[in-house]
């Protein structure tokens, strides 16, 4: 979270959000990547007599049946990376928060899927902004997310998804949006 203050002395609050360009997701995509080429050059191998793997040698498979699992799962894990390999690329869910007091707004902006809503913005009026609220769940399944409450719409998801932020991480970022919106922290 970075404040910028203007040469007129009022603030703008601007929040990077980080999205699938997350290092545990290059770490995933690398990893299924590198594990289905293993699995569909197995299976390729098996099915032309030729060892294409130099740290094993799968020519001894038979093809029917072993073979032509180890090509299904390495086609299935190569369709899993690619995918991965495009969330990252598109940077799917990434984008910011700003906090605009001198022009009075807030803009919400996240990158989503390609099509006619790759660009999700959301804009209110300062004034309209009624509290910003604290969601805490904790358990097997924690969810720790900071909403914006605005008038005449839904609460608005200001935190990343993914894994979730330290506690008192969210209780300083909400703590600080709250008082420069100057509107109260509810949830706490």
């Amino acid at each position: 979270m970075t404040a910028q203050t203007t040469s007129s002395g009022q603030a703008v609050l601007r929040q990077q959000i980080t999205g699938s360009r997350r290092f545990s997701n290059y770490w995933w995509a690398v990893v299924v990547t590198l594990g289905a080429g293993g699995f569909l050059l197995a299976g390729i191998s098996s099915y032309l007599h030729v060892n294409l793997l130099p740290f094993s040698d799968p020519t001894q498979l038979v093809f029917i049946p072993q073979g032509l699992a180890m090509g299904f799962y390495g086609l299935a894990g190569t369709l899993f990376a690619l995918y991965l390999w495009f969330t990252i690329i598109l940077d799917l869910g990434g984008g910011y928060n700003e906090f605009n007091k001198e022009t009075g707004e807030v803009k919400i902006f996240r990158w989503g899927f390609p099509g006619k809503n790759r660009r999700i913005e959301v804009t209110c009026k300062t004034s309209d902004v009624q509290a910003v609220r604290v969601d805490l769940r904790e358990g097997l399944n924690p969810k720790r997310e900071l909403y914006l409450r605005v008038k005449g719409m839904r609460d608005i998801p200001l935190t990343r998804v993914g894994q979730p932020i330290p506690l008192s991480q969210l209780e300083n970022q909400g703590a600080e949006l709250a008082r420069f919106l100057a509107v109260p922290l509810e949830g706490l």
